[in-house]
């Protein structure tokens, strides 16, 4: 039986506690993550107009929270976890005055308003990276709780955790997995393991985020989406790039080139999103 939305949403802030003493090493930031990572700071610095606040939304450990404010802009770090943001906490230290550490979960950004007194026009870009939102039950309320707070013309850059993705399907059948290759393929919240734990997870297309997200309010349009990681394996695999470099570069230059081609962008390991409030 699937658990009530408050169990899962502690669960999964459970898992994520578990992984933030460590988060920092190869599981949440191995070479193939940073890769991504520095795709996904490109695009977001393209839409910074001189200093800007921002908004991190699942920040983790708050790596590209402080990326942002050593480059003079205000972030404030929001996330689910305790322990993560006690992490993000620590950063904002080295950055004093640039970095503002929540505990907020996307589930309840209308505490940012009502709690906090983040007014009309505070945010110019948010940000989340790396699939906080598939943990998100409600992505509509989530959408205009962030409009209530976002300039008209403010930016949205997500990366989410996609649902067709060869290589993961390739390699779970590999190990004769297949009810774990299957998962991206589940329409609700499903449970995925990590470090002896559970996370509740959705799976979308590009589309079907930008469908639940936008909903009937009609407070934000898409720009553009792409994808990442379709041809280069996804971070958990990253022995394959270690042992065939070469290969490896060529799947790097294929994903570069197709990202945004129709169809190309709907698969990969994730895909990046940019929206723009109306």
């Amino acid at each position: 039986m699937t658990p009530p939305i408050s169990d899962q949403l502690a669960e999964t802030a459970a898992a994520f506690d578990s992984v933030a003493p460590t988060y920092d090493g190869p599981q949440g930031n191995n070479p193939l993550i940073q890769r991504m990572r520095d795709i996904v700071w490109q695009r977001i610095e393209g839409f910074l107009k001189g200093p800007s606040t921002l908004i991190d939304i699942g920040c983790g450990t708050g790596i590209d929270a402080q990326h942002f404010a050593q480059l003079g802009h205000h972030v404030f770090a929001t996330d689910w976890s305790p322990e993560m943001v006690e992490r993000a906490g620590a950063r904002a230290n080295c950055e004093p005055g640039q970095i503002t550490a929540l505990r907020v979960g996307a589930q309840e950004f209308d505490r940012l308003a009502s709690e906090f007194k983040l007014g009309p026009d505070t945010i110019d870009i948010s940000y989340s990276n790396f699939g906080p939102l598939n943990c998100v039950p409600d992505l509509g309320h989530t959408a205009a709780s962030l409009a209530a707070i976002t300039r008209p013309g403010g930016y949205a850059v997500f990366t989410v955790i996609g649902r067709y993705c060869p290589w993961e399907v390739a390699h779970y059948v590999r190990k004769r997995r297949f009810t774990r290759a299957k998962v991206r393929f589940e329409r609700e919240s499903t449970p995925v393991g990590m470090n002896g734990h559970t996370i509740w997870t959705r799976y979308f297309t590009p589309r079907e985020f930008a469908r639940e997200w936008i909903g009937d309010a009609d407070q934000w349009q898409v720009e553009y989406y792409e994808s990442l990681s379709l041809f280069v394996p996804p971070p958990y695999l990253d022995k394959v790039g270690e042992k065939f470099p070469k290969v490896f570069e060529r799947l790097v230059s294929l994903d570069a080139a197709t990202a945004r081609w129709p169809l190309f962008r709907d698969m990969g390991d994730h895909f990046m999103l940019v929206m723009r409030r109306r």
